[in-house]
């Protein structure tokens, strides 16, 4: 596993942004774990999350794209942090575009804030946790709509690997639906390989009891790509 992605783990663990326990569900399920990246809204964390998007974008996304877009609201702070991080740490100098609620009728104008989109423009779209997918749809129309760019990737935070309503995930009926890539800065897999060993469970208070649940919910609701 890479670097940045053993970092992130820990990131997440020590920000309280993954938690252990049993969670209900939008769905109904009874999850082991639960992501609120809701608990990433400090400076530092900020900083923190935006340098682990930027690494999975330099590691992903090959040849140039023009622009991060963050759909609203979750996706705003991930594309401005995105694109800091992308020119500090990679010399990556790329604009962010976010889209309003709302259609503005007054001043600037438009349903786009930042950079204003072209076909000429290749795109790379970043969120948190898909789930069942509605936001990247959506975000997909907004774009087709607003200067119908190319979406070259989609970069998420952690992809849990888990049937939607049939037995493939949302993530695989979105890529097949309309050709995307996703790129997870990591997957549960990934976070269970990180917990399996002894240093990191100790360090984070975690027994194989909790990778045992882990690893039975995934029998039940995972998928394979």
């Amino acid at each position: 596993m890479k670097e940045y992605k053993k970092n992130f783990i820990s990131f997440l663990l020590n920000s309280n942004a993954l938690k252990f326990g049993e969670f209900t569900l939008k769905s109904g399920r009874l999850s082991p774990y639960f992501l609120n990246t809701g608990m990433l809204y400090s400076g530092k964390a900020l900083n923190n999350l935006g340098m682990f998007y930027a690494s999975a974008i330099a590691d992903n996304v090959k040849g140039k794209y023009s622009a991060i877009f963050g759909p609203s609201y979750k996706g705003i702070p991930l594309a401005v942090a995105a694109v800091s991080s992308l020119y500090s740490e990679f010399n990556i100098n790329t604009d962010y575009t976010f889209n309003r609620k709302e259609t503005k009728d007054h001043g600037d104008g438009g349903l786009l804030v930042g950079k204003q989109l072209t076909e000429a423009d290749r795109v790379v779209i970043v969120d948190d946790v898909i789930t069942a997918g509605t936001a990247i749809r959506e975000s997909m129309e907004i774009l087709k709509n607003n200067g119908n760019p190319e979406v070259s990737a989609v970069i998420i935070s952690v992809d849990r690997m888990e049937k939607g309503t049939g037995e493939k995930s949302a993530i695989q009926e979105i890529a097949e639906s309309t050709g995307l890539s996703f790129f997870p800065i990591v997957t549960i897999l990934d976070i269970i390989e990180f917990l399996k060993h002894d240093s990191a469970r100790d360090e984070h208070s975690i027994s194989m009891e909790m990778i045992d649940k882990m690893e039975a919910y995934r029998e039940t609701y995972g998928v394979t790509y």
